[in-house]
């Protein structure tokens, strides 16, 4: 990306980030407050900007192990706000908001309709009676035939799928070495032109109305496969920008919807709680940022020195020296360790509503939503929880494995690709051992269990590396959580 192309989407991300927050600008104290109110729950920020305190005590909240203690996010294909070993500093390039002084945490409640599955189908074009097959409503074409498909779980947050399916070999007819698809798979356009984005947001706008969501925050930069124009849609909740709940719409050359992903139902007000303004929120970030110094043993060309110790007359011995018998050996330091940390900029501050997993349940919590802009990339957003941190209960820790089993393989990071349908876990291991992953399905969630497989005739060194594997789903990812079977937390998404 050139310097000039740089500067321009940096400017467009600045112009786009309206909402309760402020644009900073860089160096100086002038900056733009833009208030936002929650039904009452959050207010213009600034001085004598304050709401009644919470009249109860909420329950607090237990955050999954990838959002403990806030916990920072980023979109996918973002950069990892940890930065390597040596962490990253954010740094407000102006006065930062303080924000609502409490806020409401929102969660899917309720149970989809038939009627609601009808209007949205409708909006995306797909002919046919909803037929509830489980736990998911679902209008697909005949067997074997072509056409549109939809599915939508009947739980609460309905998250749905929309796809194209192009028919396929049926019985034996398959070519040998070659599987058939399986359903449901979508099949991108072969050739033409991408439309335009303001076309593409056109098409997407009937189904945003069905889904209640004309008001949400609307890009339509990325393109796919030469041809297919994404549109991606942040909707507002409770009067708020929402991060992690979106919609996405593939738009194909001719301007109708080719494949889509989304929830139907929104999210209803659940407790409020305190929050923290920007700064304080912006000071958790960085510590929740901090690199976790060289990973693997040794770092140091020779041995640390040794620790001070207890002579024989119980008396402590001094601190060891060095030749010349006056200062203190230095610790070993490693080069990562000795580095400074990465300093990126933030330019704009919005209070808003994150997804994040709490017990087991997918909820939008109050939190800041941050524009990081480094000089040497595209800007990108990473997030912090805003409630209280008296209001958040400790992590659970993972159960340690039995005596003489192998250790539970903690997933470190997620990322989907090819729509959605291809997921890829990050995760350390042995450099001996192969390792594959499995995935179990529901409307919810997807549970991925890491196998490992060892080579017991191999003298093998005892050193970890990040190892990264990937499973095919049945269907889109979409807004369903990401569980690491091994510990039962959620996967944060990298």
């Amino acid at each position: 990306m050139s310097g000039t192309e740089n500067v321009r989407r940096r400017r467009n991300v600045l112009a786009a980030s309206v909402a309760a927050g402020v644009l900073l600008a860089g160096g100086g104290g002038v900056y733009l407050a833009v208030a936002a109110t929650a039904s009452g729950d959050a207010t213009p920020s600034g001085a004598g900007s304050k709401v009644a305190d919470v009249a109860a005590s909420p329950p607090p909240l237990r955050l999954g192990n990838g959002d403990s203690g806030g916990g920072h996010g980023i979109a996918p294909g973002e950069p990892d706000p940890g930065g390597g070993p040596s962490g990253t500093v954010y740094k407000a390039e102006g006065p930062l908001p303080q924000g609502p002084s409490s806020a409401a945490v929102h969660r899917p409640e309720g149970l989809v309709t038939s009627a609601e599955v009808t209007r949205l189908a409708a909006a995306l074009g797909v002919e046919g009676r909803p037929v509830l097959v489980g736990d998911v409503w679902t209008i697909r074409p005949e067997k074997d035939g072509q056409g549109p498909r939809l599915d939508v779980a009947k739980a609460a947050p309905g998250s749905w799928s929309y796809s194209w399916y192009d028919g396929g070999p049926v019985g034996d007819s398959c070519l040998k070495g070659r599987a058939c698809p399986p359903p449901g798979e979508v099949k991108p356009p072969s050739g033409g032109s991408p439309v335009s984005e303001a076309a593409a947001k056109a098409a997407a706008a009937p189904v945003l109305k069905a889904l209640g969501q004309d008001d949400a925050k609307v890009t339509a930069t990325q393109v796919m496969d030469g041809s297919v124009r994404v549109v991606n849609a942040d909707p507002v909740v409770g009067g708020l920008p929402t991060y992690g709940w979106s919609t996405g719409l593939h738009i194909g050359p001719d301007g109708r919807p080719v494949a889509g992903s989304g929830t139907l139902k929104e999210p209803v007000k659940g407790d409020t709680y305190p929050v923290v303004g920007a700064e304080k929120a912006l000071a958790e970030l960085n510590e929740d940022a901090k690199g976790t110094g060289p990973v693997g043993i040794g770092g140091c060309a020779t041995d640390p020195p040794a620790s001070a110790g207890v002579d024989g007359n119980g008396k402590e011995d001094p601190a060891p020296v060095d030749g010349s018998g006056k200062d203190p050996v230095p610790p070993c330091q490693s080069i990562a360790e000795m580095a400074p940390p990465t300093e990126v900029p933030v330019t704009a501050a919005v209070f808003g509503l994150a997804a994040k997993d709490v017990a087991g349940e997918r909820l939008l919590v109050p939190s800041w939503l941050f524009t990081a802009d480094p000089v040497d990339a595209a800007p990108y957003t990473v997030i912090e929880t805003a409630v209280a941190p008296e209001h958040l209960a400790p992590p659970t820790k993972p159960t340690p494995p039995d005596e003489g089993t192998a250790p539970a393989r903690q997933i470190t990071s997620y990322r989907t690709a090819e729509d959605g349908r291809k997921l890829t876990v990050t995760f350390w291991g042995g450099v001996c051992s192969t390792y594959t992953a499995k995935a179990v399905e529901t409307p919810e969630k997807v549970t991925v269990r890491i196998d490992e497989k060892a080579d017991p005739g191999r003298v093998c060194i005892a050193i970890a590396k990040e190892i990264t594997v990937s499973v095919t789903l049945q269907s889109p990812l979409g807004d369903r959580s990401v569980v690491d079977a091994a510990s039962g937390e959620a996967v944060p998404r990298r």
